[in-house]
């Protein structure tokens, strides 16, 4: 018997062959069967991730009024293009239709602007009076300053009135303009000073005649702006001042936790500092008077001496009157002359005096007196007083059983958190600082909720996309499992190979075959027959037996192939 030899053809590959063969000979109804479970298979997923994408949409316009959003919206909706609407005016389409459609809303005139500026001069009607076109050039100048205000970034809206009065030849009769504007700002925007200077003297100088402190600012909440201490005398807490509070507040923060931190782990520190400062400028200006000294140290600044020197009695003088007429009484004490005044002796006149000679000297000294002036400025944004409050976490410390346990500090401990926060933040007790440390267990320390509470709490709130999603993954289960699993497993299961049984019964019914296209040999009488070679030897007789009834009955065999075409098995 000859021995049948195969060629080496690698397992994956032959499994493929067979499989395509297997598909190949599946009835026509179930391939397309295949083929509309697939096709929706992927419609499907590709519908999740559809759905669940956004897309991408891109600002067309933003702070728009209520009038003019509604207009927009209108256009959009006569234009076929979807959109969105958002907080503060915001109205998106997609990013891809963006341009044109702005374009196509210009053609419109759409947004309209929210005055009416210079264009009201374009248009002016023939024999229009000069009331009139007065009243257009200030209705247009208002609408040019509204438009430029709103062209600020905090400011959403702006509305501007002139009141200017009519002119006069007299100079005493002249009137000077006044401006107010109302401003409505952006949510959660407000002007600092600077800005608010900035509008007032935008105002002015587009006004002849129009000074600064005639402009009056208001917000849409009545607030007056264009009073503000900043704005007039650059005096007062300003925004800037306020930063600069923060700031420090800030400092002092971080300078707490920066040194709590690394003992108790980050997280567990709370703290926070309000400070007082003072920004008021301060100038002081004092003069100090010491106590007169003695004559000896101290310094003559004039000295004054008047000396009369006469014979006899002294010449009356005075008020004319009797009592000055009348010579002096005697003296109660007796007469003695100022050292080196002797008779004889010469006086500060140069003539000497007699014996018999009178001297009258007064002199008059003045000393220097001791003073200091002090002038002194103290700085601005110095700090008055803070109070700091602190927060420390509890400890977590294994109990008894192991288990970490929350645990609060002991006195002493806190009392040395108390004098680290101290020095970190330069208390002064002359400044009248305040410190306040407690110790308390953290809300995020305590035991967080299970995994099934979570899941629950998951589900309550999310039920309707739940629903949604499982319904969709049932869909998805069962064209899998349903409809395209059956169908891949007819496809690629093996075909099981053939009982000896039915090996001995073909033996018996056909004994020996014939050999096809010279590869079959004669078997010895008695010799057994091999399953596989009984096998491929009733298929190559079948296989002959086909091609002889095509050959003979063509209609016949056309007929069997389309029931068989037709047929589900």
């Amino acid at each position: 018997m000859a021995e049948l030899v195969d060629n080496a053809t690698p397992a994956w590959k032959s499994r493929v062959n067979e499989s395509v063969e297997r598909f190949k000979a599946l009835p026509t109804n179930r391939k397309v069967l295949l083929f509309v479970a697939i096709a929706a298979l992927f419609s499907v997923i590709v519908g999740l991730v559809l759905l669940n994408r956004q897309p991408a949409q891109k600002i067309l316009f933003a702070n728009l009024s209520d009038r003019d959003g509604g207009q927009v919206a209108a256009a959009l909706q006569q234009m076929n293009v979807p959109y969105q609407l958002g907080e503060g005016g915001v109205i998106s389409v997609p990013a891809d239709k963006v341009y044109e459609t702005r374009l196509k809303l210009a053609a419109q005139g759409l947004p309209k602007a929210g005055g009416v500026g210079f264009e009201l001069m374009d248009n002016q009607k023939f024999g229009i009076s000069q009331f009139a076109e007065q009243v257009n050039y200030q209705r247009a100048i208002e609408g040019e300053l509204a438009r430029t205000i709103e062209a600020v970034a905090s400011v959403n809206s702006a509305r501007v009135h002139l009141a200017v009065p009519k002119q006069s030849v007299f100079v005493r009769e002249q009137q000077q303009p006044t401006a107010s504007v109302m401003l409505e700002l952006n949510p959660g925007r407000i002007l600092d000073a600077g800005q608010i200077a900035g509008i007032l003297h935008l105002v002015s100088s587009s006004v002849p005649g129009l000074p600064a402190k005639n402009v009056t600012v208001v917000d849409q909440d009545g607030n007056l702006l264009s009073n503000l201490p900043d704005v007039n005398n650059a005096s007062g807490l300003d925004q800037r001042q306020l930063n600069y509070v923060r700031q420090i507040e800030h400092d002092f923060v971080k300078r707490i936790e920066a040194i709590l931190e690394p003992i108790f782990g980050k997280g567990n520190v709370r703290a926070q500092v309000t400070a007082q400062l003072d920004f008021s400028e301060v100038e002081q200006t004092s003069e100090t008077y010491r106590p007169n000294s003695s004559p000896n140290p101290s310094a003559t600044r004039s000295q004054q001496i008047v000396e009369s020197l006469g014979q006899g009695s002294p010449l009356p003088g005075g008020v004319p009157g009797a009592l000055s007429n009348q010579p002096p009484s005697a003296a109660s004490a007796p007469i003695t002359l100022p050292p080196g005044a002797a008779p004889g002796t010469a006086t500060l006149s140069g003539q000497p005096m007699g014996a018999s000679g009178t001297l009258h000297r007064e002199i008059t000294t003045n000393f220097e007196v001791d003073k200091t002036i002090q002038h002194t400025k103290l700085p601005k944004g110095m700090v008055k007083r803070l109070s700091a409050a602190v927060v420390v976490n509890y400890r977590n410390l294994p109990d008894r059983n192991g288990e970490l346990k929350p645990t609060p500090l002991t006195a002493q401990e806190v009392n040395q958190i108390n004098n680290l926060v101290r020095e970190a933040m330069g208390f002064s007790q002359d400044r009248g600082d305040t410190l306040n440390v407690v110790n308390a267990a953290f809300a995020d320390s305590l035991p967080k909720p299970s995994l099934q509470e979570r899941a629950l709490e998951f589900a309550s709130q999310n039920a309707t996309d739940l629903v949604k999603y499982a319904l969709l993954a049932l869909v998805v289960l069962y064209l899998l499992f349903g409809v395209v699993r059956p169908i891949v497993r007819d496809v690629l299961k093996k075909e099981k190979p053939a009982e000896p049984e039915a090996a001995g019964a073909a033996e018996a019914q056909g004994g020996t075959l014939l050999a096809v296209a010279g590869d079959e040999e004669e078997l010895e009488p008695g010799e057994p027959l091999d399953p596989r070679e009984a096998q491929r030897r009733q298929y190559l007789s079948n296989l002959e037996a086909a091609r002889e009834l095509v050959k003979s009955d063509p209609r016949m065999a056309a007929q069997i192939i389309k029931e068989w075409i037709s047929s589900d098995e």
